[in-house]
């Protein structure tokens, strides 16, 4: 989290009077499947955050840039808050807590398709204890529902906020699918930010390191199919990239060497597949999109390793970057 520093010597007047330029850190905080990563990216424009249903599939800080002459919006991803079962989970309820407490907007995505539930209760309360940040509620999916439903759960949306003790800076329905009012959700957002000059330059859309960028794509792939199966028990490390050797500057290849860490030996075969299929299927699909994201053809060696119960192992935990 060492960008949010930056803004302490960003306090220069901006140049003329009528042109205020504001930037700031906002984050998206919901439900597993309360549309938070495509929220991220109908914003940025572009696939930058890892969508998927499961939890906690973005382990790592993702930052999207949405530039605008007005504003620079850095969106922070933070890991969904959850009861914590495991070393990992309370050092990620750690990081949630002390992000949210940083940013500058906290957008609460709640899905017009259903009823504020328990887990909701459980984000906004803890929402509730970060008295400073302003808290926007987003209600999200309203493709999905008819007019009365919209309402009703606007209406409740603000209940949820006056039982807690707070107000919500803006309770703003969007449809991410249909990019509808995705304008308006930043419109909202940036007079919230502090007045200050980009903290990012302008061609940056996500300052997450490639590596890791790299690593939820492959994990990603990893899990599709087998998430029953194997819930959060992968974790991905890129060893290394390397541009190859030998090869003409209008042809290049860059080689990524990559480990698949599993707990148990017994999640090898699930990974791997009958005769290698799954891998190889797993590192046709994740090359692919390596390939999208860089730019350029992408050797990839995957090797599947066994970590012993990495989840709880602090010293494991810190070797796989978290």
């Amino acid at each position: 989290m060492g960008a949010m520093s930056v803004r302490s010597q960003s306090t220069e007047p901006s140049e003329s009077s009528e042109a205020v330029h504001r930037a700031g850190f906002a984050c998206f905080v919901g439900r597993p499947n309360a549309g938070k990563s495509t929220l991220t990216n109908a914003l940025v424009g572009q696939k930058v955050a890892i969508t998927a249903n499961q939890p906690q599939t973005t382990r790592h800080t993702v930052r999207g840039i949405v530039h605008r002459e007005d504003a620079q919006l850095i969106l922070v991803d933070t890991p969904g808050l959850h009861k914590p079962r495991t070393l990992l989970g309370e050092r990620l309820n750690g990081v949630v807590r002390t992000t949210w407490a940083e940013v500058d907007v906290i957008g609460f995505c709640l899905p017009a398709n259903e009823k504020i539930g328990p887990g909701d209760r459980f984000i906004a309360k803890e929402l509730a204890g970060i008295r400073k940040t302003p808290k926007v509620a987003i209600v999200t999916k309203t493709d999905l529902v008819d007019s009365k439903t919209l309402a009703e759960q606007l209406i409740a949306i603000d209940q949820l906020g006056k039982e807690l003790g707070f107000e919500w800076a803006e309770i703003v329905p969007v449809s991410a699918v249909g990019d509808k009012q995705v304008k308006l959700l930043a419109d909202l957002l940036v007079p919230l930010l502090p007045e200050g000059p980009a903290l990012y330059p302008e061609g940056d859309l996500t300052d997450e390191p490639e590596q890791i960028m790299i690593a939820e794509l492959i994990r990603e792939a990893a899990l599709e199919g087998v998430r029953d199966e194997l819930p959060h028990s992968i974790a991905v490390v890129v060893e290394e990239m390397l541009p190859r050797e030998d090869r003409p500057a209008d042809k290049p290849l860059l080689d990524i060497h990559a480990n698949l860490f599993i707990e148990r030996p017994s999640q090898k075969g699930i990974i791997i597949g009958p005769k290698g299929k799954r891998l190889k299927d797993v590192g046709i699909k994740s090359r692919k999109q390596i390939e999208a994201l860089l730019g350029t053809p992408v050797f990839l060696d995957l090797h599947v390793k066994v970590a012993k119960d990495w989840q709880r192992d602090p010293k494991q935990l810190r070797r796989l970057g978290f």
